[in-house]
Formats: C-alpha cells, sequence, structure tokens
C-alpha cells in the first residue's frame, strides 16, 4: 500500500492576466488543450496547467524543467505564497486554498519549511541568531530556541560557526544555514526552490550530499525544484518533468529512463547513465539467491555504481533492507553487471 499521501495537488492552474482573479469554474472546463487555447484568446497566460500528482510522506518529488516551465510557479501555488487561478492543494487532507490567512501563517509556521536559491539571511544576525529567528516567531523560549538552533546547526555540519555572520560564510555554508533554518521548526513538509544552483559544481555536489545525508536521518516528505537533470536523478524518489506550463511525465527515475514519454524527455534523459540512475530496489530479486559468504546489505536507494564499487572491494551479493530492516530482495553480481552492459550498448 505504501505510505500515505501528505501532499496532494488536484486540476491546479495558475493564470495571469487582466482579472485573471475573476475566472470562473467554468473557464477550466474540457481538456487543458482547450482550456488553454480559450484562455490565450482572451489574453490570459496559462503558467500552470492542470497540475495534478501526490507526494507521499517520506519522499523526495522532484519537479524538473528548463527556466519558464513552470516549475517554480507550481511550487509557489504548493505553499500559496501566490494563489492558484483554480484547482485544490491538499495537506493532509486539509485544502490549503480554503485556509485563512491565520491559518495559512500557523502551516508555514509550524508545518512548512522553505529553502530557496537566494539564501535570505539576515546580515546583521550571527548562524545563532538566523537558524533561531523562525522559532523566536514562534515565541519559544529563548533557552529552547537557542538549543533547537545548536542542535540543527549541529545537524548540518557548522558546529563552531554559531558567531559567525553571513559575510564570514562561503556560499555553501551559508545554504547549510538556510537549512538548518528552514529545518528548526521540524517542517512536515519541505519546499527547496532551486537551491544550489548558485553554488560552484563542486560544493553543489558536496550540499547533495549533505541534503541525502539529512533525507536518511530526518525522512522528511520534501518538493525539490530544478532545472538539472543530473540533480533530479540523483535526489528523486519520483520525477515530475514540466514543460510550457504541463506536467508532461511523472514517474521514478528508471522509469522515465526507460520508457520517456515523447522525444522532449528522451532528450533530457540521454546523458543520464543508467548505472547512476539505477537503484538497488529496482533490481532486487524477491527470491533468496545464494549469494556467497561476502555478502552485504544495501539500502533501497543505493544505485548500481555504489554496487560495482563494492563488487570491486570483494562483495559476492546484496541483501536489499528497507529503515525498519525488512528484507525486499536481494541482488546477485550478474543483475548488476547486466545493468552496467545495458548502459554501454544505450550509449553506443
Amino acid at each position: 500500500m505504501g505510505p500515505p499521501v501528505k501532499l496532494a495537488c488536484r486540476n491546479l492552474w495558475k493564470v495571469y492576466g487582466t482579472h485573471a482573479e475573476r475566472l470562473g469554474g467554468d473557464t477550466f472546463a474540457g481538456t487543458p488543450e482547450a482550456v488553454r487555447e480559450r484562455l490565450t484568446k482572451t489574453g490570459h497566460f496559462p503558467a500552470v496547467i492542470d497540475a495534478s500528482f501526490e507526494v507521499r510522506t517520506g519522499e523526495i518529488f522532484v519537479i524538473m524543467g528548463l527556466s519558464g516551465s513552470g516549475k517554480s510557479t507550481l511550487v509557489r501555488c504548493l505553499s500559496r505564497l501566490i494563489d492558484p487561478t483554480a484547482g485544490h492543494v491538499l495537506l493532509d487532507g486539509e485544502d490549503l486554498l480554503a485556509a485563512s490567512p491565520k491559518r495559512l501563517i500557523e502551516l508555514r509556521r509550524r508545518a512548512m519549511g522553505m529553502v530557496f536559491q537566494h539564501f535570505g539571511l539576515l546580515p546583521h544576525l550571527t548562524v545563532l541568531e538566523n537558524v533561531a529567528f523562525p522559532l523566536r516567531v514562534q515565541g519559544r523560549s529563548a533557552k529552547e530556541r537557542t538549543a533547537r538552533a545548536r542542535e540543527m546547526i549541529e545537524l548540518v555540519g557548522l558546529a563552531g560557526r554559531e558567531r559567525s555572520f553571513p559575510s564570514q560564510l562561503s556560499g555553501g555554508q551559508q545554504q547549510r544555514v538556510g537549512i538548518a533554518r528552514s529545518l528548526a521548526v521540524g517542517p512536515a513538509l519541505w519546499f527547496l526552490d532551486e537551491p544550489f544552483s548558485a553554488l560552484d559544481p563542486l560544493i553543489r555536489r558536496q550540499m547533495q550530499d549533505e541534503f541525502l545525508r539529512l533525507q536518511k536521518m530526518l525522512s522528511k516528505t520534501i518538493v525539490f525544484i530544478t532545472h538539472d537533470i543530473q540533480e533530479a536523478f540523483r535526489l528523486a524518489d519520483r520525477i515530475a518533468i514540466m514543460r510550457q506550463g504541463e506536467i508532461i511525465q511523472i514517474g521514478r527515475p528508471t522509469e522515465i529512463l526507460r520508457a520517456p514519454a515523447d522525444d522532449y524527455v528522451a532528450q533530457f534523459v540521454e546523458d543520464i547513465s543508467l548505472v547512476r540512475a539505477v537503484r538497488a530496489a529496482d533490481v532486487a530479486a524477491a527470491d533468496g539467491i545464494d549469494l556467497g559468504p561476502h555478502m552485504a546489505t544495501v539500502e533501497p536507494g543505493a544505485t548500481i555504481e555504489d554496487l560495482l564499487a563494492m563488487l570491486a572491494r570483494g562483495t559476492t551479493g546484496f541483501c536489499v533492507a528497507g529503515k525498519d530492516g525488512r528484507v525486499l530482495g536481494s541482488i546477485d553480481p550478474k543483475s548488476v553487471l547486466a545493468v552496467l552492459d545495458r548502459d554501454r550498448e544505450r550509449r553506443r
């Protein structure tokens, strides 16, 4: 059955233009193509077109697309930083579009965390004060917010920099402060909009590693926005690909690699390596296999690249186990090498 749905987006539209907020329900009746044509004829621009998807508890759901595809507009609609024109956004079954301003403030303070490309740190506050700031807004005591802020600073690897100011930190360190600040309130749902795109490639890779480490520890429900296909495939449990306001394909990375919805998606993924995208859970056999004395236990999200490195060190097979220790299946070396062979054939 799988984890419960944390966030649901139903037939969401965001339209810009004269008096777009007055558009009635009848405007959005019919196919998305017919509605878009109708809106265009009346001088309106649909930035998000009939978006529908679900994000399950503990999932990293990546929304990706090129600049102008509507991905950042969509995530702002999900958090109601901007109001959608039509549709529904449900958080634990509660319709956010029906929430009062007071209720939205409460949800943003306690249930949602947000990290954006521009770090948004307060330059006159120290690292400790920046991380503690949302707790101060919540009205927590000085002792409680200081303790929580120190815990988050240590979590993101910045212990010892509590008294530093943002100007004294590198770009990667500043983004870590932003992440710590968003985590301080203990959000059930975490929105990240291009959080690493302003960073140099090496630092960006390090921050992706940090992000995956944190997710392994915290199991947050995450909506992650990026224009980088390599980043999407590295981080995502599932990916939604957008083009000109529409979601054109949703699936696990391996599903999209093996069956792209159209030529546009195929071009996006042609440079993705199977050994980096295929996970242990994708090739695990449910039946037990005699894997020899040097079997290793791996998580479902381990990549074939990870497994190849372990085989090179003498591992004879793999047991795939979830976080609860439940065995999901096993993998023999031939299955790992078969993915490598498919990757080579695909790239010829």
